[in-house]
């Protein structure tokens, strides 16, 4: 059986959908790489056996962090690199979700909003927790933003894996969090949605938001304040889910959040007539996997719903996890809690051939036909020249 992929829908189909909708460069650029994904669009080399003259063709990857193919390598040299942050405690796992009343103005506004969203998420959770109410400690912790639901509709909210307590406020001991989340949920998400309004209304006085569309009337200061009162008086979605088992858990887990795009190639069950039919969580109806069938062109709507704005950064790590506590303040959590010391693997400077070997025991340097050693004889060039404005698909 053929796999189905988002590459196959978009080649098809996307010339129409650019045509026809004025998209940004940004949306316009994602949508040429999954295109042109280890294609001869992109180049790549030749190489031949040393031994039998068996030749392949090895096309380049985008490295789109939006394309389904290009995640996986990723997603694996950044968790291999993360393991140097563990401590021997458990872990929680927090999402904070913004009501869906906000997805319209997220959508027109993708980068204040998801900036607001990172700001309110890290200083709820660090502020808490020092308090000596609940934990009185330094926390670390990293968040990871997603954007879409399982239907591949508009659902903000982010991932966040906490360690179960702190450093002290001297530097001299480690304080541990109770069994259960250390901070009630009710609280966590009172504090978030005060902070999360309160930085929307500065955004808003600012300037610094458009409205467009649906939205168009919260531009009015009046409409927009009733707005804002509404989502005062609504409960935001907050919860934490138990700790995880072990820190090789927590790896594992972060593994399905952190390079995770709207949807993966081996969701997508069937693309015929101009219809693509996918699978899908109804986490409604007790997570029932069922089948969501719509048009190639509401297809790609959705997934495009999701393309981050340019050097977005969607991982953030905060508190003692920062970049500018690392060495400093996670070196001395290491150190309380006696974390030994291990060679640090150099997955992250591994070859793609080697890291593939690594993963999946397929050696790329060896001759699927005899025990020859490939070796690259001659480089192919690109095809593919990015337009500044019209887009041109080359397959």
């Amino acid at each position: 059986m053929i796999m189905i992929e988002v590459q196959d829908i978009f080649a098809e189909f996307a010339q129409k959908y650019c045509d026809e909708h004025n998209l940004p460069f940004q949306l316009r650029k994602a949508v040429m790489n999954i295109i042109a994904c280890r294609t001869a669009a992109l180049g790549g080399h030749v190489d031949e056996c040393d031994k039998c003259g068996h030749t392949r063709i090895s096309y380049n990857s985008c490295r789109d962090r939006h394309c389904p193919k290009c995640q996986t390598l990723s997603k694996e040299r950044w968790i291999e690199k993360r393991k140097e942050d563990l401590l021997p405690i458990p872990y929680f796992h927090v999402v904070f979700t913004i009501p869906h009343e906000l997805e319209f103005l997220t959508q027109t506004n993708k980068k204040e909003m998801y900036s607001i969203l990172f700001k309110a998420t890290s200083e709820t959770l660090l502020e808490l927790s020092r308090d000596r109410k609940y934990l009185g400690a330094e926390i670390g912790f990293t968040t990871i933003l997603h954007t879409f639901g399982q239907n591949l509709m508009s659902h903000t909210h982010t991932h966040n894996i906490v360690p179960s307590g702190g450093l002290s406020f001297d530097g001299e001991k480690w304080v541990n969090s109770m069994k259960d989340f250390f901070i009630p949920v009710k609280v966590l998400s009172r504090k978030f949605r005060g902070k999360f309004l309160y930085y929307l209304k500065n955004a808003y006085y600012d300037n610094k938001l458009k409205f467009t569309n649906e939205i168009e009337d919260l531009k009015y200061k009046d409409i927009f304040q009733c707005f804002v009162d509404r989502l005062y008086k609504k409960e935001w979605v907050v919860y934490c889910k138990p700790p995880f088992g072990s820190a090789e858990h927590v790896i594992e887990y972060l593994g399905r959040y952190t390079h995770r795009v709207a949807i993966s190639n081996n969701r997508i069950v069937a693309f015929e007539n101009g219809l693509v039919v996918f699978k899908w969580k109804d986490y409604r109806d007790n997570s029932k996997e069922k089948h969501m069938t719509v048009t190639a062109e509401e297809f790609i709507r959705r997934f495009l719903l999701h393309v981050l704005p340019h050097k977005f950064v969607k991982i953030r790590h905060y508190g003692i996890l920062s970049n500018r506590n690392r060495m400093t303040k996670l070196e001395k959590c290491k150190c309380i809690l006696k974390v030994s010391v291990s060679k640090i693997k150099e997955i992250i400077k591994l070859t793609t051939a080697e890291l593939l070997f690594k993963l999946t025991g397929v050696d790329l340097n060896k001759c699927p036909c005899c025990s020859g050693k490939m070796v690259t004889k001659s480089n192919l060039k690109a095809k593919r020249y990015d337009p500044p404005k019209k887009i041109a698909l080359i397959i």
